[in-house]
């Protein structure tokens, strides 16, 4: 059995925020998030979570099933948080403990730690990793068959071991039942007041039993977020991760620096992603796309050969073969078919459009409903709101609606129906009619020069 146990309950005090540190994001999610889901991946039987600063926020933000919050009222040091979690940690298994503030940890890297710990049988063992500057880090002191004797902070080292390039992470894997009976003996007597998990480490050494360390090669893997400095850092190399993961994959980045991409999204092969593109949350998107420049996709279905430009999609979805942009706003619940045309300055909200349909430019579709080889025409306005409901417009296969036409919800154009230009329909329209909605012009003759208004 392993037991996870997050530590996420510090105020954060160096962000200068109103929000609790562990949900600032990094890649788009919280940074507690990007811990759990390395938590869930090495199949943790049960994960702790101990909150303090922020608790309820925490608790509503975090997205993860079969979670045990436990409260940390005071924050009395990294042995106290682990206190707090006492009564889940059983008799038998494993324990491991990360911290909620430290989003760059690997899965690989917590699988191999805890299968070193099993497999040389230790009572504990220390995630580790040597850096050039160890300045403010605890050393890892070894004896001469590499187990972990002490980690000694830097106020307290001497010169020698202040050479030391090895560093305790603060990640760590017990024995359930040896953290339980060590955290029983862990005592508050030094300066700051406080109770350490790295003083367990020392009461196992005491009593003679195996501590090991497990030593990782990249250092940025247990870089915490302590400012806003740090989680730009933070943010920097996970943007590295994800584009290089995706290049590896057969996505082509032409501008690696200034492409955005979240963790939960996912791109097929020869897409390419142009700069200034945005895309964020539970995004899936085809092969053969052409994604911006300057693009930002959230949420959103995007089939293959999609091309977008310059444009914004909002949990919405797209066919194949179907161009977007310049300048399209795709609103949530909007669904648009295969080998469409949503031209610049179009905007989309919860409505769908059929395949080989088509709106060029300058329109806005709102609750409508468009089927099949649809024309769209420039300044067409479905006016879906009466000031205090909103109506529907249904256009069906084959109609043409003519350029700056007012289609007042709610309304049905059946198929094959026109309506002209400049019209404004307030009724239904029967199939392979004309609609024609506009006053009959008249010229009135000399009237601009009896107004005065002539410019010789």
């Amino acid at each position: 059995m392993l037991i996870s146990i997050v530590l996420a309950a510090g105020a954060g005090t160096r962000m200068k925020s109103k929000f609790p540190k562990v949900l600032h994001k990094v890649a788009g999610i919280p940074m507690i998030e990007h811990v759990l889901d390395v938590v869930e991946g090495v199949n943790s039987n049960k994960t702790v979570v101990v909150v303090g600063h922020g608790a309820d926020q925490v608790k509503e933000s975090i997205d993860h099933k079969n979670i045990k919050f436990v409260l940390q009222n005071q924050i009395l040091g990294t042995g106290h948080a682990v206190m707090q979690a006492e009564k889940e940690i059983p008799e038998e298994g494993n324990v491991i403990v990360l911290y909620g503030d430290t989003p760059l940890i690997k899965e690989n890297s917590i699988e191999e730690f805890i299968r070193f710990h099993i497999d040389n049988d230790f009572e504990a063992s220390v995630l580790t990793t040597k850096i050039d500057d160890p300045k403010g880090y605890g050393r890892i002191i070894r004896n001469e068959i590499d187990q972990v004797i002490a980690i000694v902070e830097e106020k307290d080292a001497n010169e020698e071991q202040r050479k030391l390039k090895e560093i305790n992470s603060g990640i760590y894997c017990f024995k359930a039942r040896e953290l339980k009976n060590s955290l029983s003996k862990l005592n508050n007597n030094n300066n700051q007041g406080e109770y350490y998990i790295t003083d367990v480490i020392e009461i196992l050494n005491n009593e003679n039993k195996k501590v090991g360390a497990f030593e990782i090669e990249d250092y940025t893997e247990i870089m915490g977020v302590n400012s806003r400095k740090q989680l730009s850092e933070a943010e920097i190399i996970m943007k590295s991760r994800i584009l290089n993961k995706l290049m590896d994959e057969g996505v082509t980045i032409v501008d690696p620096n200034n492409t955005y991409v979240g963790k939960e999204v996912r791109i097929g092969r020869d897409t390419t992603l142009y700069p200034g593109t945005f895309i964020m949350g539970e995004t899936e998107i085809g092969e053969d796309c052409i994604i911006g420049p300057n693009t930002r996709i959230e949420s959103s279905k995007i089939r293959d050969n999609v091309e977008i430009k310059n444009s914004t999609i909002l949990q919405s979805s797209i066919d194949s073969n179907t161009k977007v942009g310049p300048y399209a706003y795709l609103r949530p619940n909007s669904h648009i078919g295969k080998n469409v045309k949503i031209g610049d300055f179009v905007e989309v909200k919860n409505s769908t459009i059929g395949d080989n349909s088509k709106a060029s430019h300058l329109s806005y579709i709102g609750d409508g409903e468009v089927g099949k080889n649809v024309n769209i025409g420039c300044g067409v306005v479905f006016v879906n709101y009466d000031g205090k409901n909103k109506h529907k417009t249904i256009v069906k296969d084959n109609a043409f609606i003519g350029c700056n036409v007012n289609l007042v919800a709610p309304v049905i154009v059946h198929k094959n129906a026109y309506v002209a230009a400049g019209s404004t329909i307030t009724k239904e329209i029967s199939e392979e009619s004309l609609a024609v909605a506009r006053a009959r012009q008249s010229n009135i003759e000399g009237w601009v020069r009896r107004k005065g208004l002539v410019k010789e």
